[in-house]
């Protein structure tokens, strides 16, 4: 049994997202104990967090998250914590709020010693090569974000203005880093670990299709909870969809189903959904 109870995970991880997303985006603004941000067309920044995790969540506060995105033209949307105080749901629903998907969340405590290399069969793929990207290298940041972006956007597409600008920022923010894996020195995929406070997550992990099945997902979550041991942060989350490679691997590796949460929306006329 971990240390941490279920809801104090959630807590932990809901807060950090919430934190953690407004910091990155264009615009964000605190609202019952979470907070709502938006960036732009096309960007997954666009969705509200860590609502009613300290008490009940008033109408005012609900009229004003709907406000905040359908004033820029955008569908609200809102990650939805089941450890959230009952008032949350009822007034989404009342405001005509419904299921778009689930996400679970996933977890995994480290101890301060811990062997995580041992995780690694054989030591790790072949050539492989785990860097850690500098912000200030141009260069170097534009290849981390074309690979780790590459599994959220349909194959061969190209990544919009938002999302490029959005993952740019995640990339400066002085509470993340990013990781690009080097296969014989060829670009093969990334992730990203925020380590804030009591809690860290791995989020923004892609390989390209072309390098999958060889074991680069593993050694990038390995080396980011390296780091998270390293900092000395006790726990560490990973979020996914329901039965995704991403949510497998994790569990190979020692994660544990903490909780799941509900995606929701309110759909509207002449407002872009959410990506």
């Amino acid at each position: 049994m971990p240390k941490l109870s279920y809801a104090e995970i959630a807590r932990i991880e809901e807060r950090r997202l919430a934190l953690g997303t407004a910091a990155v985006v264009a615009c964000a603004e605190p609202i019952a104990g979470g907070w709502m941000a938006f960036e732009g067309e096309g960007s997954w920044g666009n969705f509200a967090a860590g609502l009613g995790l300290d008490g009940p969540v008033s109408s005012e506060e609900l009229d004003r998250l709907v406000a905040f995105y359908t004033t820029r033209g955008a569908e609200p949307q809102i990650q939805v914590c089941p450890f959230a105080h009952e008032t949350l749901v009822r007034g989404l629903a009342e405001r005509g709020f419904v299921l778009r998907e689930f996400e679970n969340v996933l977890a995994r405590e480290i101890a301060p010693d811990e062997d995580l290399r041992a995780l690694l069969t054989r030591g790790g793929p072949d050539g492989l090569e785990i860097v850690r990207v500098d912000p200030a290298d141009d260069a170097q940041v534009r290849v981390f974000i074309e690979v780790s972006t590459s599994g959220f956007r349909p194959e061969g597409e190209p990544i919009t203005p938002a999302l490029f600008d959005v993952t740019r920022r995640v990339v400066a923010h002085r509470g993340s880093e990013s990781y690009l894996a080097l296969v014989d020195g060829e670009p093969a995929g990334g992730g990203c670990v925020e380590i804030s406070g009591e809690g860290a997550t791995l989020f923004g992990a892609s390989v390209l299709p072309r390098f999958r099945e060889r074991g680069i997902q593993h050694a990038l979550i390995v080396r980011r909870l390296e780091r998270v041991r390293e900092r000395g942060c006790p726990l560490v989350c990973i979020s996914a969809s329901p039965g995704i490679p991403t949510e497998r691997n994790a569990m190979r590796l020692g994660f544990f189903m903490a909780y799941s949460k509900g995606i929701l929306i309110r759909r509207g006329e002449n407002l872009r959904p959410p990506t």
